[in-house]
């Protein structure tokens, strides 16, 4: 028997078949890119990806026909929700997190809600990366669509209900759209009431692990899946990828590096609103059951995507031909010691602490003789600095991280681990499988149809780890004199770069 995890991003899918002890048996990808009609906007074609998450499921099906898929489970990006009619049509369009509609109606919302009193109740601080406010763009300047939807779900719901699930969504994916009650485990009839938000228009919440379906007959046969097979409520990606390399107990922590970098701690108890709310920290439920998770991001993956498709589009091109990588041939350009390029990482909305949304990225020591791969190198190492700053903050909460578990396309490169140790000062350790969202949902997958007892069982048996990444503290030294220059940048150069945003 087997497993099928789905992983739907913000820039690709994966479909990945397991065996009950951790074994990629198969695995397809398809990656597109999101569509930006204005400046500031971003957001993906729903029947585009949908095709596409179709076509990887089939790819990754087909090659399993003599070890059957016993169950199927989807863990998705957290805050975009796709319109659905209930007869399963895709209505419109899915919002990025760091689209700018919804931007309007943030100083309202924060007005609206005391920031303690409504993080007592969602665990979130109000900001136009979650749901909620592309929600309210789209009833007021969509009204015939947001009549029209039948429910909005997130994409880790939505390929469940297209494969013939119920409408439902996972506890994890639900808090990201900041109408949900974390202790109630439901949606928030007070925050609906006072922002005007339809709550018949969302899914039924359920804890991650469960069955809320099966696969409808004519989808399994046109995606060449067994028909009627259990479909598992997933999670928030994050979440998948934590349980995916088994960081499901306090003092560990999940370093997600793929769109984006998101460091991800578990604790077990809720922590202090207030010293949470200080560092711009979040709390929801993990997919592991009893457990929380709180994250600390930015979007240094799609910077180094960026500078991929900026500085090296023949590169990339040439090794689409000759089947090599071409990350590994950017990488090992860069230099040995630190860069002497300094990036701000601001090219889009931040995350914690402080979720900038009107600034702009900044590279600085730029000279004649600067290579490519020095500011490849400047560009990690900035994205890190803005990571660091928040995990340096977490001991105050209660919080403390023994090492972290590097997964994410990102951590196939020792390279980019190194740094991140390095920077940090803390061990990594990469699992075998970096593919963790889609092996975490394969392992709820298991949980859910009975196969393992538990998810702790599943993690148990299918997370397998493999190489250490110990910090070179004298490296560890000289960027912690490199930090204290990256803490001046932002004070210094904030108005500018303000006004330079906003022409």
């Amino acid at each position: 028997m087997s497993l099928l995890g789905v992983d739907v991003g913000t820039s690709g899918c994966k479909s990945v078949v397991f065996s009950e002890t951790g074994t990629i048996l198969a695995s397809a990808y398809q990656e597109y890119d999101f569509q930006a009609a204005q400046p500031g906007w971003a957001e993906l074609d729903s029947n585009e990806v949908w095709e596409n998450i179709q076509q990887t499921i089939h790819a990754a099906a087909s090659q399993t026909t003599s070890d059957p898929i016993k169950a199927v489970c989807a863990s998705s990006c957290g805050e975009a929700v796709v319109p659905v009619s209930e007869d399963r049509q895709i209505l419109g369009a899915s919002l990025l997190n760091f689209d700018v509609r919804g931007l309007d109606y943030v100083n309202e919302l924060r007005h609206k809600f005391d920031a303690e009193t409504f993080y007592q109740v969602n665990g979130n601080t109000i900001g136009n990366n979650y749901t909620l406010p592309k929600l309210l763009w789209i009833r007021d300047h969509q009204p015939e669509l947001y009549a029209r939807t039948y429910k909005f779900l997130h994409w880790g719901s939505f390929v469940p209900f297209m494969l013939g699930s119920e409408p439902s969504i996972d506890f994890s994916l639900a808090n990201r759209s900041l109408l949900f009650d974390l202790e109630r485990e439901t949606w928030s009839e007070t925050i609906a009431q006072q922002t005007d938000i339809d709550l018949t228009k969302l899914p039924v919440t359920v804890p991650s692990g469960t069955v809320i379906g099966a696969v409808d007959s004519k989808i399994a046969r046109q995606l060449g899946l067994p028909p009627n097979i259990p479909i598992v409520a997933g999670a928030h990606d994050q979440c998948s990828n934590a349980v995916g390399c088994g960081v499901i107990k306090e003092g560990f922590a999940m370093y997600g590096m793929g769109t984006f970098i998101c460091i991800v701690p578990v604790f077990h108890q809720r922590k202090d609103p207030q010293l949470m709310l200080e560092r711009g920290l979040n709390t929801e439920h993990h997919a592991a059951p009893g457990a929380y998770v709180s994250f600390i991001y930015n979007d240094g993956g799609s910077l180094v995507k960026w500078f991929r498709d900026t500085f090296a589009r023949l590169d990339k091109q040439r090794a689409q031909q000759e089947g090599y990588e071409v990350y590994d041939h950017l990488f090992a350009e860069m230099p040995e010691r630190q860069s002497k390029v300094m990036v701000l990482p601001h090219f889009s909305v931040t995350g914690p602490p402080q979720f900038l949304t009107d600034s702009c990225g900044l590279m600085a020591g730029l000279k004649l003789e600067t290579s490519r791969g020095e500011i490849l190198k400047g560009i990690i190492e900035g994205a890190t600095f803005y990571i660091k700053e928040c995990v340096n903050a977490l001991p105050a909460t209660g919080t403390e991280i023994q090492d972290f578990r590097a997964v994410g396309g990102g951590s196939k490169s020792d390279t980019w681990i190194q740094i991140s140790a390095d920077i940090l000062g803390r061990p990594f350790i990469r699992p075998k499988i970096t593919e963790a969202g889609a092996l975490g949902a394969a392992i709820m997958a298991g949980a859910g149809c009975g196969i393992f007892a538990s998810v702790q069982e599943g993690v148990a048996a299918m997370v397998q780890l493999d190489k250490a990444f110990e910090p070179d503290m004298k490296k560890h030294e000289a960027y912690q004199r490199r930090f204290e220059i990256y803490q001046k940048t932002w004070p210094l150069l904030r108005e500018y770069l303000q006004e330079l945003a906003a022409e």
